[in-house]
This record gives structure tokens, C-alpha cells and sequence, in this order.
């Protein structure tokens, strides 16, 4: 593994990418991104309004994931940012040199309870089941971690970092 990776750790609406993202990016000492924040104003209003972003809507922001990827890799400089990647096909136009996908996995039930007990999010958890349906889990031959996320969300990094054999600053 690369002196210098990015991790985009993803998954499902609900799955903890944010939470075990910034205990990342602050026990590594690596710069963070949460990748919601770049959605484009038009996407926010239409998932808070209950509707599924098409790939037409996901494609910009991609590319600003993207963008931040590549500076981080051309600077050789660590990072973690968060991006659902649901599809193969946008993992891989994420995908550069040093990216390592962390796959935030769990059942709809245990997602649909932890969306239940969040608030203050543009994305309803009436969406869940377009995520679910869009989710192409990562195959074999991508370069992917997968994590249950049925243990705390510090538990979660903790096994990120040791099975990637990081070290925390």
C-alpha cells in the first residue's frame, strides 16, 4: 500500500460513512472531506424532497470527489473523504492510483433503525430503498475493505486502521 492512500469510505445512506470517516481522518492525522457537503444545491433539495438522485444528478459531484482524490494523490498526501460510490461505474471514475473504497456494510434493518435516530440530515430515510436498490456492493477485483458496521463506530475504525496496517498519529 501506497505511503499516501485516500480512503473513500463508503456505502448506503445511514451506514456511518461520516462518523467512522472524521475518527479516521483524526486518529491518521489525514485531511478529510465529507463528500455531501460538494452536492450541488439541486441535488440537496431534491433528496429532501424525498426524491432519488439519478446518475445525471451524482455525475458533477463525482467529478468534484474526484478532483479532490486526484490533488491528493498529485500532492502525495493522505486522505479520507466520504461518497456513497454506490456503483461500480462511479468507484471507478474515483478510482486512482492510491484509493482504497472502505465498504460500509449492513442490513437494511440495522441501517433503517440507525436513519431512524438521526436528525439533521438532508436525506430522508424514505430514500433508503432507492440506495439499496443503486448498491453494487464491491467486487472481488476492486480494490475494497468491507466493514459490518454491527460494532460502534470507533470499533469500526479501529478495524480499518489494523487491517490496513495504518498507524495512528
Amino acid at each position: 500500500m501506497s505511503a499516501h492512500p485516500v480512503l473513500v469510505v463508503m456505502g448506503v445512506s445511514g451506514s456511518g460513512k461520516s462518523t467512522v470517516a472524521a475518527l479516521l481522518a483524526g486518529q491518521l492525522g489525514w485531511d478529510y472531506l465529507e463528500g455531501d457537503d460538494l452536492h450541488p444545491a439541486a441535488n440537496v433539495a431534491k433528496m429532501s424532497a424525498g426524491i432519488p438522485l439519478n446518475d445525471e444528478d451524482r455525475w458533477p459531484w463525482l467529478l468534484k470527489i474526484a478532483d479532490w482524490i486526484g490533488e491528493h494523490e498529485a500532492d502525495q498526501m493522505p486522505g479520507v473523504v466520504t461518497c456513497s460510490a454506490l456503483k461500480r461505474s462511479y468507484r471507478d471514475r474515483l478510482r486512482q492510483a492510491n484509493v482504497i473504497f472502505v465498504y460500509l456494510a449492513g442490513s437494511k434493518q440495522e441501517i433503517s433503525e440507525r436513519l431512524s435516530a438521526r436528525h439533521g440530515h438532508f436525506m430522508p430515510p424514505a430514500l433508503l430503498d432507492s440506495q439499496f436498490e443503486a448498491l453494487e456492493p464491491p467486487a472481488q477485483d476492486e480494490a475494497a475493505l468491507t466493514v459490518q458496521i454491527s460494532h460502534s463506530p470507533v470499533e469500526e475504525a479501529a478495524e480499518i486502521i489494523q487491517r490496513l496496517r495504518l498507524s495512528a498519529s
